[in-house]
């Protein structure tokens, strides 16, 4: 299983955003992190400097965000989306982007969802539980 670290995380997305910049070529996952990244313009100068990025650590922005780690939960999401794991959270977040227009919107509200189930999680000692996360996600889904 692959874990990357603080560092390696923002060390990648400061890499996506030079490759973007430079117009060099991508790997797949690179490319949709830099799709996720363009919906992020208020991010792009968290995005320029690695050195900055890397001082940086363990704090939040200005805006109180951590984009690195919204950045992450974007491709989490997308991820999950493209094997369907847990299963069901594919017809779930393409429910949520259906009835909101917009996927964007969509995963910033499976954000919470995710959110919720992984310090849940935490808080219990206990495995995440998948079917709650999907449930949590249709449940927005269904209402106005």
């Amino acid at each position: 299983m692959f874990s990357p670290s603080q560092a390696d995380v923002r060390r990648f997305f400061c890499g996506v955003f030079e490759k973007q910049r430079q117009g060099q070529p991508m790997e797949a996952i690179e490319t949709l992190a830099a799709q996720w990244m363009a919906e992020h313009p208020e991010h792009h100068p968290e995005f320029g400097d690695v050195e900055a990025a890397l001082a940086r650590m363990g704090e939040q922005n200005s805006s109180g965000a951590n984009p690195f780690l919204h950045l992450s939960m974007h491709l989490s999401i997308s991820e999950q989306c493209s094997i369907d794991q847990p299963p069901g959270i594919r017809q779930a977040v393409e429910l949520l982007a259906a009835r909101r227009g917009d996927l964007h919107a969509a995963h910033h509200e499976v954000m919470e969802c995710l959110g919720q189930m992984i310090w849940e999680s935490q808080r219990a000692g206990r495995p995440p539980d998948g079917q709650a996360y999907i449930e949590a996600v249709r449940q927005r889904a269904t209402k106005d």
